[in-house]
C-alpha cells in the first residue's frame, strides 16, 4: 500500500513527495482534480488556488488540506468537519518518477571515467567482474548500483578511488508536515 513519507517540494499545483517504496515522485494535482471530477461544485474546488492548495500537511501518510469546508454526518446526526485527503495510493497511481540526480550523475562519472582510461564497456566489464549489458545500463542511468558493485567498478574497474560524501543540504522551504497517529 503506497504511503507518503516527506514532501520534497511544493511548485504551484505540483507536488514532490517520498513514497515508502523510495522512490521521489511529482503529483501533478490539475490533473488529480481533473480526472477525480474536482469542479466548481466541490468544495475541494478552492485547492486550484495555489494559496489554498499549500495550505496542507502531511498526516496518516497523506496530504491533509484542514482549509476544505467538508463534514461527516455522525450516528447522533451531528456534523463533523474533517480535513480533504486524497488517498496516497491514489496519488501514488496520478505521479510520476523523478529522475535522480545522483544515479544520472553516477552513470556520466562511469562513463567519462572508462572513455578517459580507453576502456570499452566490455574491458570494464571484465576487470570489475560485471557484464557489458550491465555497465550500458548504469551509464545510460537504465540501472541503478548496488554500493559494492559501484566500489568493484571504481576501485578494481577503473582504478580509481571512491569517496562518498554526505553534505548538508541547500536550505529549501520546508512544508509543514504533521505525523498523527489515529486511533482505531
Amino acid at each position: 500500500m503506497p504511503r507518503i513519507l516527506k514532501v520534497n517540494r511544493v511548485n504551484g499545483l505540483e507536488v514532490s513527495v517520498v513514497f515508502n517504496n523510495g522512490q521521489s515522485r511529482t503529483i501533478d494535482f490539475r490533473e488529480v482534480f481533473d480526472k477525480t471530477g474536482i469542479d466548481e461544485k466541490s468544495p475541494a474546488f478552492v485547492l486550484v488556488n495555489p494559496d489554498e492548495f499549500s495550505r496542507f500537511i502531511l498526516q496518516n501518510n497523506t496530504l491533509s488540506w484542514n482549509n476544505v469546508e467538508q463534514f461527516i454526518t455522525m450516528r447522533d446526526g451531528q456534523k463533523k468537519k474533517v480535513p480533504f485527503e486524497i488517498g496516497a495510493d491514489v496519488l501514488f497511481q496520478f505521479s510520476n518518477p523523478e529522475e535522480s540526480e545522483a544515479g544520472i550523475k553516477i552513470g556520466h562519472l562511469i562513463r567519462d571515467a572508462r572513455i578517459e582510461s580507453g576502456m570499452t564497456q566490455q574491458e570494464l566489464a571484465v576487470i570489475s567482474g560485471t557484464t557489458r549489458n550491465y555497465i550500458s545500463r548504469i551509464e545510460n542511468d537504465r540501472s541503478d548500483v548496488e554500493l559494492a558493485t559501484l566500489w568493484k567498478i571504481i576501485e578494481t574497474g577503473l582504478g580509481k578511488h571512491l569517496e562518498i560524501k554526505i553534505k548538508p543540504a541547500v536550505p529549501a522551504t520546508r512544508h509543514r508536515q504533521a505525523q498523527k497517529v489515529t486511533n482505531q
